[in-house]
């Protein structure tokens, strides 16, 4: 039986977001709904706030300046709780800076090169959300490129130039050009937008839509 080809679904997607923790979840078990096809998942960043300062900023400071208190205190328990049911333990009190995901985006754009995309963007939203890091600091994005297996003596020269700010900047203009304002976002097969962190099924349908459509394509060509 012949292999069809990969589905591609860009992951637009900021890793200071709980959603899209909650996000990538829904998409493994939404690819799961579809065994039958191979995928192409590509990470692309997105700034939730780039106002945040390059070294972060306090994060009850940052959660009282945008929810206020009470309501940023009911807004995580829900996300507690949904995030919850979905296997993840998110523990927002070992949180105490809010980052600038800027270097987390540039390295998530490298680990691509070596293949380790998936794994980079795993372990950076555990490393926020579940052992409270400080992932838009040098060392803790050095940390994991050494756990997932990239080079960190490279990823460490790269993190003290300008590499890629101007792309990954463009990238998240772009997102905003397409009407991405707010995140996790899947484009599929450049088709379809899915905006939220929708439940697997329907990310499955939207899959196999852009499937058929992939199938048909050709033959209205022809």
């Amino acid at each position: 039986m012949e292999i069809p080809p990969p589905l591609e679904v860009d992951v637009i997607s900021d890793v200071m977001c709980p959603w899209c923790f909650i996000g990538k979840r829904r998409l493994e078990r939404a690819m799961e709904l579809v065994p039958q096809r191979p995928f192409e998942i590509r990470w692309r960043p997105f700034q939730l706030d780039a106002t945040i300062p390059p070294d972060g900023m306090d994060r009850q400071t940052y959660l009282d300046r945008k929810f206020g208190r009470d309501q940023a205190r009911e807004i995580y328990a829900n996300i507690e709780a949904v995030g919850a049911a979905e296997g993840i333990d998110f523990a927002f009190d070992r949180i105490e800076k809010s980052p600038n995901t800027l270097d987390a985006h540039r390295f998530i754009r490298w680990s691509a090169n070596s293949g380790h995309q998936n794994q980079a963007v795993e372990r950076l939203f555990a490393a926020f959300f579940i052992e409270g890091e400080d992932i838009g600091a040098k060392d803790v994005l050095l940390d994991v490129a050494c756990e997932i297996g990239m080079d960190d003596q490279i990823v460490e020269q790269l993190l003290d130039s300008d590499a890629d700010i101007e792309l990954v900047e463009k990238e998240i203009a772009l997102a905003h050009r397409m009407g991405v304002n707010g995140v996790p976002a899947f484009v599929i097969a450049n088709r379809y937008i899915v905006m939220g962190a929708q439940s697997p099924e329907l990310l499955a349908d939207a899959f196999k839509r852009a499937a058929d459509d992939m199938v048909e394509a050709p033959a209205e060509g022809s």
